[in-house]
Order: C-alpha cells, then structure tokens, then sequence
C-alpha cells in the first residue's frame, strides 16, 4: 500500500513540475523563449528540450523500454539538448515533451517501484538501481529546471508562479520597494562587515 501511495505521490509532483515547466514559454515571442538568458546559455525552450530528453531516456531506455522518439546515445551527449536550433519549432519540441510523458506514464504506470533498471551513464557501483530511485531522480531534475526556468521567466518580463491561476498582476511600485528593502539590508550587512 506504501509503494502506491509512494508511486503517486512521485507521479503526480512529476505531473505538476512538468507543466509548470510549460507554462514558463506561454507568451513568450520566438526570440524571448530562445536567447540565452545566463552567461552558460540558458534559456527557457532549451530547458523543456532538455527535461524532455532526460526523461525520454531515464523512463525509456533504462528500463528496457526505448522511447519511440529518436534520440542520441549517451554516450554522444554534445550539449544539443539544452538549446533550440532555428530549424525547431517551438511546438516541435513542445510535442517531443509531451510524446515523452506519454512513454514515461506509461512504464512509470506498469512497472513496479523496485522494478530494475540499469543506469549505463552513471558510474559503479550505482548502475543497477529501480523505479523509485529513477523517479525521485527524474522528479528532482524537472523540479530543479523548473525552478531555473522560474528564475530566467521572472527576468525576461517578470511573471512568477508556478501557474495562472498562481499569477499576481505585477504591481511595479511594491516589488521596486521590496527590492530597495533587500538591498539596504545587503548594503548595512556589507558594512557592519568591513
């Protein structure tokens, strides 16, 4: 009974994680969902195309399971996976993503929690592994994108949350104010320090 209750409560977070990750795209013109938004290239589109292919591999291959979608072999990651190049759609890779929950419902729903897997990338002894492990695994990753992708959305125009109904009307003159309030602190830390 546990291991359902463990399994569905680790679903359901990846459910959640996985469209507030979406969400951060909504609105976004072609160029705002693609620049590189850090000093390493991050940006939003990038972020759901790498989510994607993780999890495509991590519910796919490492359970036997190969996703049906065509995807590089680990061991040739170059890095491709985290941008989107002009020749992908944004709903091209929007699709990719949801093909992918597709597959990774379906072993995550047919397989047991220590059903095993075996984890080619990873180094030994910590190969073989099982359900519960990949997913918490996976949940951590989405869940860590989707805090970057939060992070990045709020400095492109300043939306937050985790979803519309979530949303608060931007009130300019309160989050300046708040922000002053942050940086004073900083400032009377900063000296006291010296």
């Amino acid at each position: 009974m546990i291991d359902e209750f463990a399994k569905d409560s680790l679903h359901g977070r990846l459910r959640r994680d996985r469209e507030a990750l979406l969400w951060k795209l909504d609105g976004l013109s072609e160029y705002d969902a693609r620049r590189p938004l850090t000093v390493t290239g991050t940006n939003l589109l990038g972020l759901v195309k790498h989510v994607a292919s993780v999890e495509a591999k991590y519910f796919g291959e490492v359970f036997g399971r190969p996703s049906p979608e065509l995807l590089p072999r680990w061991q040739d990651h170059d890095g491709s996976d985290l941008w989107a190049a002009e020749d992908e759609a944004r709903d091209q890779i929007i699709e990719f993503y949801r093909r992918t929950w597709e597959h990774s419902d379906a072993t995550i729903d047919e397989l047991a929690l220590d059903a095993p897997g075996h984890v080619p990338w990873w180094p030994e002894p910590h190969t073989n592994t099982n359900l519960f492990a990949i997913l918490v695994h996976v949940v951590g990753e989405t869940n860590r994108h989707a805090g970057h992708a939060d992070i990045l959305r709020e400095g492109v125009d300043g939306r937050t949350g985790m979803r519309p109904e979530h949303e608060m009307q931007i009130d300019e003159d309160a989050r300046t104010a708040y922000c002053a309030k942050i940086e004073q602190a900083a400032r009377s830390a900063s000296s006291a320090e010296a």
